[in-house]
């Protein structure tokens, strides 16, 4: 079984899947209209040095987001 954590818990150059995304703020919407839904994958490629922002490449394209941007979003790890 892998591991789950919050997306706001992730790390640089872990990959892992969107496990669940059940959030009904406007800014958690966004992120699934850009793409971060249940079941798909991304790189973690950096973390600010205090955790905030997170940049990811997701579908091809990076994405740059806030932890507070993310609240409901549970990953599946699935390299690190």
């Amino acid at each position: 079984m892998a591991e789950t954590l919050r997306f706001q818990d992730v790390k640089q150059g872990m990959r892992a899947r969107v496990v669940s995304a059940t959030c009904e703020s406007p800014d958690c919407r966004r992120l699934q209209e850009m793409g971060l839904t249940q079941g798909a994958e991304f790189t973690v490629l950096k973390v600010a040095p205090l955790g905030d922002p997170i940049e990811i490449l997701l579908r091809g394209y990076r994405l740059c987001l806030r932890r507070n941007e993310t609240h409901g979003v549970v990953v599946e790890v699935l390299e690190f």
